[in-house]
């Protein structure tokens, strides 16, 4: 355990990044982001050291939607990330990577966003922190010598899990005496079904095409995408506040797949929908019209606003149609447990809300009987790995959503010649066989990336 252990140093890079494509977050479209990488070092009383690594793209259209212009959003993100630096050099360490990691919410993230004056949404406070938070398990993970995962056991950490989780009323389930590693798998599986993204604005087929597509030797169209990688699995983008367009978008990405024998569709309806009637009215048509699309459709993931709270939605009538996952919504174990009882059926984990809190709520979720997806940021480079790893973990309802490949594959160049099977998807799926040694198995030393100059240094 991390009892006699503090940080020592502390860098935060900004990695610039742009599509190839444009990708719709509802109402507003990405066309670049920027990656936050930290490296954090621990040490310790006996003279050893360690440094890990995290990295989440800052993105500014999912984690804080609005009117608000783009640039104002992005540098506020990024000041509260240089906050954040700081404050994270200052926190003193006491426990496991999972125990720091809560503490470091509930005492200084939570304060610091309540102080920030720039409006920030809770879910961006998340991103931001989640570099660090990631980088804490990394090194960690070095310091024992162990892959992360080998460490959410009673062996490395200070308590059980009732010490975070509680469960919910009259749930026949407990915490006590149970440690994460009770409901993550004890290996890793080698390979994951991987989920395309057909975002709002992919083009089809060639009757889409405006002629300002790239011709950068990587496909274009659905079918093009299908077909080079094998996809089995599509993720569709949906409008959310025109059924007429979500319900031909549907049907025509649903033609497209049974010709080219994909396996599974979901349907993402971006947040902006406030009645369950708008998407069982969907459901129910594809039913009676459309039943082989109907079959296809494995889930539904989060059609309503972020903030269950503001808007608390009883959503049972659309999950006793097809589970019904939360996505934006899920920013802890505590909103799982909400959405629990309004009806959802799933929850989406992302690793962009922390390594620390996809455990916390993998194992809440799990234990009371929840289905669970990994769904991407659009993650390159380091960020890829974590977040597979998570998949490869927790037990999904199938595979993994893994789309950086799409928007932009080139990104990833120095990451993909360590680790090939990760960024590029053949036979439908990504390969984790390359991930290998302690932390989360970056094997940095061999990625031969040229970095910037870091916006924050900081030493002990």
């Amino acid at each position: 355990m991390l009892t006699d252990v503090k940080i020592v140093g502390v860098r935060l890079y900004y990695l610039p990044v742009k599509t190839r494509m444009p990708l719709k977050f509802g109402a507003e479209v990405l066309t670049s982001v920027t990656c936050a990488r930290v490296a954090l070092r621990l040490a310790d009383a006996r003279g050893n050291s360690s440094e890990g690594w995290g990295e989440t793209p800052l993105s500014v259209q999912w984690v804080w939607p609005g009117n608000i212009p783009y640039e104002q959003r992005h540098n506020a993100l990024k000041d509260f990330c240089n906050h954040l630096a700081a404050a994270w050099m200052d926190f003193p360490l006491s426990g496991d990577p999972i125990l720091i990691g809560s503490d470091f919410q509930r005492e200084v993230l939570l304060p610091l966003h309540s102080r920030a004056s720039s409006g920030l949404p809770w879910l961006a406070a998340l991103v931001c922190s989640s570099p660090f938070d990631l980088a804490l398990h990394d090194a960690f993970g070095q310091l024992v010598r162990r892959p992360i995962y080998e460490t959410y056991t009673p062996e490395f950490m200070a308590g059980d899990l009732s010490a975070f989780l509680e469960p919910a009323p009259n749930a026949e389930t407990s915490f006590s005496s149970r440690y994460p590693s009770h409901w993550l798998a004890e290996r890793p599986v080698p390979k994951l079904r991987a989920w395309h993204l057909v975002g709002g604005l992919d083009p089809l087929d060639a009757s889409e095409m405006t002629g300002n597509e790239p011709a950068d030797g990587f496909p274009v169209t659905l079918p093009d995408w299908i077909q080079r990688d094998g996809l089995k699995c599509l993720k569709i983008k949906l409008r959310g506040n025109d059924s007429d367009w979500d319900y031909r978008r549907l049907v025509r990405v649903g033609e497209i797949a049974s010709t080219h024998a994909v396996e599974w569709l979901s349907a993402d309806f971006n947040c902006t929908v406030l009645d369950p009637a708008y998407v069982i009215d969907i459901l129910d048509h594809l039913a009676t019209d459309q039943r082989s699309i109907w079959d296809q459709i494995l889930y539904v993931e989060q059609p309503f606003p972020y903030e269950l709270e503001k808007h608390p939605i009883d959503v049972h009538a659309v999950a006793a149609r097809k589970p019904l996952f939360l996505d934006e919504s899920a920013h802890d174990w505590k909103m799982i447990r909400l959405g629990r009882q309004l009806g959802w059926s799933g929850v989406a984990l992302k690793t962009c809300k922390t390594q620390t809190g996809a455990i916390l709520s993998a194992c809440w979720a799990k234990a009371h009987g929840l289905s669970l997806m990994v769904q991407d940021l659009t993650n390159p480079m380091l960020a890829q790995i974590p977040h597979a790893l998570l998949a490869a973990r927790v037990g999904t309802i199938a595979g993994v959503e893994t789309n950086a490949t799409q928007f932009y594959p080139l990104a990833s160049e120095p990451e993909q010649k360590v680790h090939p099977g990760l960024y590029r998807r053949r036979e439908g799926n990504i390969d984790l066989s390359s991930i290998g040694g302690p932390g989360f198995g970056y094997r940095i030393g061999e990625i031969k990336r040229q970095l910037p100059q870091p916006a924050v240094v900081l030493e002990a």
